[in-house]
C-alpha cells in the first residue's frame, strides 16, 4: 500500500474562554447603566426648555428695577440735602428775596416785588441742585454743602447767597373777596391805562380758586406796567385792549387779538399760574 503524505493543515484558532469573576461583571453592568443615564439626561435637557436662562433673565430684569428705584431714592435724598431751609436771604448783591417750601416746590419772593416764583428742583453736577421757574431759567443754585448762588437780571452771572434776619411772610396765594376783588381790578385798570396810555379793560373769572386768579391778575399787570415802561418793549403792547383771567385744566398764557388771555390750573395750587417770564414771552416775540 502507498502511502500519500498529506500536507499538514494549519490549526485553526481556538478561542480561549477567559474567566470573569463576578466583580468585573457588575463593574461591565454599572457603566452600561451610566452611560444610559447620561444619554437619557442629555435628551432632556435637549428637548426641554432651559428654565434656568428664564430664571437668569427674571432675576436681571428684576436687579434693573432694583437699581432704577435706588437711584431714584438716591436723587430725591440728593434733593432734598440740598433744600434751602425757609427764612430770608440776601445776594451779595444786595438783592434781598425769602424763600418759603411748599411739597417739592420752592417758593421764592424778592423784596419790594408781588409775584411769588415757584422754583423746580432739577439734579446738577457734584451733587448740586439747580431751582428754575417755568420759563426754564436757573434762579438759584444749592450745592450739596448747602451753598447757594443766585442768579437774576441783576447777576445773571451769579451772586452768592448768605442767610439774612427778618419775618418771612406767607408765600401762599391769598383770597380777597368780592369787593376787595372788584376794587383791587379797577385799580390795576387804571394803573395799565395809564401806562399804555388808554383803556385796558380787566376781566376775572373763576369760581374754584380767587386768590390764584386774584395773584394771577396782579403778576400779569405788574408784568404789563414793567414792559409799559421800557421805551424799546413798549410798542408790543399797541395792540392791547384787555387782560382777561379764567380758570382751566393747564396753566397758559396767550397774546392775540389785543388781549393777553391768562389760564390758570386751580389743582396745582400757587404753580398752577404762570409766571412773569412765561408773560413776557408770549408779549415779546423771541428770537
Amino acid at each position: 500500500m502507498n502511502s500519500v503524505a498529506l500536507p499538514m493543515a494549519e490549526n485553526p484558532p481556538v478561542s480561549v474562554p477567559v474567566a470573569r469573576t463576578a466583580t468585573d461583571v457588575d463593574i461591565a453592568r454599572l457603566r452600561v447603566a451610566q452611560l444610559s443615564a447620561i444619554c437619557l439626561c442629555a435628551a432632556a435637557v435637549a428637548l426641554a426648555p432651559a428654565p434656568s436662562a428664564q430664571a437668569q433673565v427674571l432675576t436681571g430684569q428684576e436687579r434693573n428695577n432694583a437699581q432704577t428705584d435706588y437711584s431714584r431714592q438716591i436723587r430725591r435724598q440728593s434733593v432734598s440735602r440740598t433744600t434751602p431751609a425757609a427764612g430770608r436771604y440776601q445776594a451779595a448783591t444786595g438783592q434781598g428775596f425769602v424763600v418759603d417750601n411748599a411739597g417739592s416746590q420752592l417758593l421764592l419772593r424778592f423784596d419790594r416785588s408781588n409775584e411769588t416764583w415757584v422754583l423746580r428742583p432739577s439734579s446738577a453736577p457734584r451733587g448740586d441742585t439747580i431751582y428754575r421757574n417755568d420759563a426754564g431759567e436757573q434762579v438759584l443754585r444749592v450745592t450739596s454743602g448747602g451753598g447757594m448762588t443766585l442768579y437774576s437780571p441783576r447777576s445773571p452771572g451769579g451772586s452768592p447767597v448768605s442767610m439774612a434776619s427778618g419775618t418771612v411772610p406767607n408765600l401762599q396765594p391769598q383770597s380777597l373777596g368780592p369787593i376787595q376783588l372788584f376794587n383791587l381790578m379797577t385799580r390795576r385798570s387804571g394803573l395799565i391805562s395809564d401806562a399804555v396810555g388808554r383803556l385796558v379793560q380787566i376781566n376775572v373769572y373763576g369760581d374754584e380758586s380767587e386768590a390764584l386768579c386774584v395773584e394771577a391778575l396782579i403778576v400779569s399787570t405788574d408784568t404789563v406796567i414793567r414792559i409799559a415802561r421800557s421805551p424799546s418793549a413798549k410798542p408790543f403792547l399797541e395792540r392791547l385792549r384787555v387782560i382777561t383771567v379764567v380758570e382751566g385744566n393747564r396753566s397758559a398764557v396767550t397774546y392775540s387779538r389785543g388781549e393777553l388771555r391768562i389760564v390758570v390750573d386751580p389743582s396745582r395750587g400757587v404753580a398752577g399760574r404762570p409766571s412773569s417770564a412765561r408773560i413776557i414771552r408770549a408779549i415779546i416775540p423771541q428770537d
